[in-house]
């Protein structure tokens, strides 16, 4: 996250993070106490084969039968974090142009318990965010400078390395930059940005090299 990072190496290293492990709930719970109840029914399945309930989707006509927990102030913070995890460049948009800080919120509303976990570290984390950012800089994590807000994140986006004071933050930043490179690499954009193509029809398929075959122990 320092200066001297280039966007390529931040973006290599996010490219090889894996599915999002569950951290522990570091923050004190920030509910609204107004939420929706989250197991709120699905709108009828188009699917006769699904039954479009929160353990059973319909995956064809796919619907969110929860919903949102983050307020417009909340998103506003994560969608400034987000797209300093992964900014614009000459290949693609931000990662809030792509809706990366809408997956997070529906990821932490849904009604499940390592979700309503994440949802305690993610919402207990922009608390602190903002705390912090105002204490330092006289301002909302939204309001400061680029090189402010790398300030703040350099003492926390490396988790256990981080100083004890940052540790809890620490956890919540390697939630959000987890979620927030699956929620980039999973769309067009995204991939496009991996180069993966995808289940596609080629031209032509030429088969692995000798080489490669023998690397692996799979030459005949």
């Amino acid at each position: 996250m320092s200066d001297g990072d280039s966007t390529m190496d931040r973006r290599t290293v996010l490219k090889l993070i894996a599915a999002a492990a569950a951290a522990p709930g570091v923050f004190a719970a920030c509910d609204r106490p107004d939420a929706a109840d989250p197991a709120a029914p699905s709108s009828p399945s188009s699917n006769p084969l699904a039954a479009g309930t929160p353990f059973d989707p319909d995956l064809l006509d796919p619907v969110v039968p929860w919903e949102r927990s983050l307020g417009e102030p909340e998103l506003e913070t994560l969608a400034a974090l987000c797209d300093l995890i992964i900014p614009a460049d000459e290949r693609s948009s931000a990662a809030s142009a792509l809706g990366a800080h809408e997956f997070i919120d529906e990821w932490v509303s849904a009604p499940y318990e390592g979700m309503q976990r994440d949802k305690v570290l993610v919402r207990g984390g922009i608390v602190w965010l903002d705390a912090e950012s105002n204490r330092r800089f006289g301002a909302r994590f939204v309001d400061l400078t680029g090189a402010q807000q790398t300030a703040i994140c350099d003492d926390i986006c490396y988790g256990e390395e981080a100083a004890p004071e940052f540790r809890s933050a620490s956890r919540f930043f390697d939630k959000v930059r987890d979620l927030t490179a699956t929620a980039f690499y999973t769309t067009r954009e995204g991939m496009q940005d991996l180069g993966y193509v995808g289940n596609v029809p080629l031209a032509q398929w030429d088969p692995p090299p000798p080489q490669v075959l023998r690397q692996v122990g799979l030459e005949s």
